[in-house]
């Protein structure tokens, strides 16, 4: 399995401080939390796109190009690349650059955002977007898998005799996740085209996880990819540690009681129950954790985890990180007790590259 953190990027007050930081300082943090996330042995570092306050990451390639640069092992991805709203020609363009900058250690997870307004400030209608994400990524993926393009569409002017510069490093697309948290169409997307899903579970409940992560799972064994538990799925999370449980609890309540997400609606303590907010000790992270192969429906393959954002300040954030790299050490063992042998790990580029070249050898033949 992938372990992570994700973040959303947002610049807002810490409540018990007063404090907010600058723009400056978040997107400095933030960096900081990639290259700790490398050091205490995470495998994945996932950032989001935002094109209003309170966020900051409107450009995260240029920020995920930064971080490529200051690290050496770890998988740089997104946790929303907003394919309704972006050019499909300049995904494809940007994502393949930071793919050879980054040595392959890419991979993108394509969503719709949680913004109305961002569809009118791009051009589009936000009644499109489903269409808009359907057309869109049918037209990136043929960007990245054909020298020349010839495409008309809907929602953005022909291509005639197009090719996308530079092409993918070694022939090799970065894989592409699916993330929705209620939109069975983009199971279905995710399930066609064999990608990965992956259902950020932090704010519904387990039933509604499975029923979701359960119809990407048939999808993807309909459309011929492999028996349902090969299907690749990842899983979203929040953590806040500390060494007991009931400490964990009284430092994050106030973020929690003042959070735009979690404020104002039931209590922490039911929250806690209901979702994937996981406060407590290590050890009750491990034990939420490693239950959450029931949200999946069986054993999964990435697992992503907010530990950064509504205004836990920054010293706070390195000393999750570090207690998650403990974690992740257990993690590691425990999930992989009685995992099946024919369950296959995350994609990466070198094992992307490998089935490539193997097929190719296979045609040859």
């Amino acid at each position: 399995m992938q372990f992570g953190i994700f973040g959303v990027g947002d610049v807002v007050r810490d409540p018990v401080t007063g404090r907010t930081p600058s723009e400056h300082e978040r997107i400095k943090a933030v960096v900081e939390y990639a290259t700790l996330a490398e050091e205490v042995g995470l495998d994945v570092f996932a950032i989001g796109e935002h094109h209003n306050p309170p966020f900051f990451p409107s450009s995260p390639t240029t920020l995920l190009g930064h971080v490529a640069a200051r690290t050496e092992k770890i998988i740089l991805s997104t946790s929303t690349t907003l394919i309704t709203t972006n050019d499909p020609v300049k995904i494809a363009e940007d994502y393949a650059m930071l793919q050879h900058l980054a040595d392959g250690r890419v991979d993108l997870m394509m969503g719709r955002g949680n913004t109305g307004p961002v569809y009118p400030w791009f051009g589009q209608d936000i009644r499109n977007g489903i269409p808009l994400a359907v057309e869109n990524y049918d037209l990136l993926r043929r960007l990245w898998r054909e020298d020349v393009v010839d495409w008309q569409g809907r929602f953005r002017t022909p291509l005639q005799s197009f090719t996308s510069t530079p092409r993918p490093l070694d022939g090799v697309p970065p894989f592409v996740w699916h993330g929705s948290i209620r939109s069975p169409e983009i199971a279905e997307q995710a399930a066609y085209y064999g990608d990965g899903f992956l259902h950020n579970n932090l704010l519904w409940p387990k039933e509604h996880v499975q029923r979701m992560v359960g119809l990407y799972r048939r999808r993807f064994e309909h459309y011929g990819h492999g028996p349902a538990d090969q299907a690749i799925v990842g899983l979203g999370a929040q953590v806040f540690m500390r060494k007991n449980s009931q400490d964990a609890v009284r430092e994050f309540h106030p973020y929690f009681d003042n959070s735009a997400a979690y404020g104002h609606g039931p209590s922490l303590e039911e929250t806690m129950k209901q979702t994937a907010l996981l406060v407590g000790s290590p050890q009750e992270v491990i034990d939420r954790t490693l239950a959450f192969r029931e949200y999946a429906g069986g054993d999964y393959q990435r697992q992503l985890f907010n530990v950064d954002g509504i205004g836990v300040p920054r010293k706070t954030v390195l000393e999750q990180i570090e207690m998650l790299g403990e974690v992740v050490q257990v993690l590691r063992k425990e999930f992989a007790v009685g995992r099946p042998a024919h369950v296959p790990d995350a994609p990466t580029h070198a094992s992307l590259k490998a089935a490539a070249l193997a097929g190719a050898v296979e045609e040859v033949r």
